[in-house]
């Protein structure tokens, strides 16, 4: 991304605007100073304010603000309004402060951007409007949008620079410099030089540091690294990021099919993916769809009411199985009093190993030889645990009722309960990985309803045949 312009100076009155802003990062003031001026219609202070900032930052301003304030702001900024900041927005703040642009200002806004982020903020339009905004960006820029946004969502053909640096393999180190000093169009931030055939075919790569350490007559093709790490443009871009960490990458080329050159991808767009995987990761195991805080308060309802439902059948489920035993409670009232207990031990400690489980899937760390070991631990780990709760809890039965009989059923539901959920943790994201079905979604689900269902049914039945 482009660097910001230098900050005008600010007249003296504004000074709160430059003590709000910290090290990195806003301050509550100043955010408190942009309200004010936009709710007293002050375009100058406005633009006075915000202006100077970080793109990250103004990013980070309008998502703070509500609704009219935000629209305020962008108004009285208008034309001046930093384009990388566009790529930093949430996608619903985005959503709305592209309404308030035409499809001409937003193709100004694309013009400025690296292609990963003129896509970025252009992909989720009506398709009607990217047309209209494509129609006004220059012809060559906007051959490599589409070709973007040809590959699929996720893949990293649709994050990917389509600007790399390349030259042929025929050049020297003073050739390739020069062509450096005198290109009009080489990307903001780049860390190697990518050498191709004839056929642009990726023949290596050539890192910066290597290239200004060497002569002017030497050869790029006797100083570049052949030993190639090139990802393709249809890679799921969770793979390019996990590549990217596994190789210690800065960069990486991209390639279509024929092994030609098509793009480059750095590691500043691999920090956003992996921040973006890993909240759609915790939001999954939550049971809780991919809906930010600047939704519509309809489309998070709407996000989360799937998942209530299906905890709504859970628990229906363990009441039937209660119902069964109503008179073996109404005969011993303690076992209402226990029952909660030995359900959430065995559902919190399944949830650790579908924790754990799920992580091992997603960093390809359980592989067919290593799946039995991994299940044969989780139950060790589940029967040590079950085994000192079962002690702990009997004995506090055992002294909270006299009933030592009591203590002993609660302490052997535990324990199978738990045992049970070592098991269970590990097999229904194996499985459910096995069929294709996201297991960070469904695996808690399954869990708590077998854990329910059995820890009510193994200390009820127990209670059943022993206690009465």
């Amino acid at each position: 991304m482009a660097e910001p312009p230098a900050s005008p100076a600010i007249p003296a009155a504004e000074s709160p605007a430059r003590s709000s802003v910290a090290l990195y990062g806003l301050r509550p003031a100043l955010v408190r100073a942009v309200i004010e001026a936009a709710e007293a219609n002050d375009r100058e202070r406005v633009r006075r304010l915000v202006e100077p900032l970080h793109y990250s930052d103004i990013a980070d301003l309008l998502e703070r603000l509500g609704s009219d304030q935000r629209k305020r702001v962008v108004v009285f900024i208008g034309p001046d309004l930093d384009p990388d900041a566009m790529a930093e927005l949430d996608d619903a703040v985005r959503e709305e402060v592209m309404e308030l642009l035409s499809p001409k200002q937003i193709a100004e806004v694309v013009s400025e951007l690296e292609t990963d982020d003129a896509v970025a903020v252009i992909e989720d339009l009506p398709r009607e409007t990217q047309q209209e905004v494509l129609a006004q960006v220059e012809p060559g820029e906007r051959a490599d949008i589409e070709q973007n946004l040809a590959f699929p969502e996720d893949s990293a053909g649709r994050m990917m620079q389509r600007d790399p640096v390349s030259i042929p393999e025929t050049w020297t180190v003073g050739e390739t410099i020069d062509h450096m000093r005198e290109a009009p169009d080489l990307p903001d931030d780049f860390y190697d030089i990518f050498v191709t055939d004839a056929q642009k075919r990726l023949k290596g790569t050539l890192p910066l540091n290597v290239l200004l350490r060497k002569k002017r007559p030497v050869r790029v093709a006797q100083i570049m690294k052949s030993d190639l790490v090139t990802i393709p443009a249809t890679m799921d871009r969770e793979e390019v990021a996990r590549l990217f960490r596994d190789r210690d990458l800065v960069s990486a080329p991209v390639v279509d099919g024929a092994g030609r050159l098509v793009g480059m991808i750095t590691v500043d767009d691999i920090v956003d993916v992996i921040h973006e995987e890993a909240e759609e990761d915790m939001l999954r195991l939550q049971r809780v769809s991919d809906t930010g805080i600047h939704e519509p308060l309809f489309v998070i309802a709407r996000g989360r009411v799937q998942w209530l439902v299906v905890t709504l059948i859970n628990t229906i489920l363990a009441a039937l199985v209660i119902s069964q035993f109503q008179k073996t409670i109404e005969s011993l009232v303690a076992l209402a009093v226990l029952m909660p207990i030995v359900a959430a031990m065995g559902g919190n400690a399944g949830m650790q190993v579908v924790t754990v489980t799920v992580r091992a899937l997603a960093m390809k760390e359980l592989q067919p030889g290593t799946v039995a070991r991994v299940v044969m631990k989780e139950i060790a780990v589940a029967a040590g645990n079950g085994i000192v709760f079962a002690l702990i809890m009997g004995t506090i039965a055992g002294l909270w009722f006299g009933d030592w009989r009591l203590s002993l059923v609660l302490a052997a539901a535990m324990l199978f309960n738990m045992m049970w959920s070592g098991i269970a943790g590990t097999m229904i994201p194996l499985t459910l990985a096995r069929l294709g079905i996201d297991p960070a979604i469904a695996a808690g689900p399954f869990l708590t309803t077998t854990t329910d269902v059995l820890g009510f049914f193994l200390f009820l039945g127990l209670a059943t045949v022993f206690l009465l």
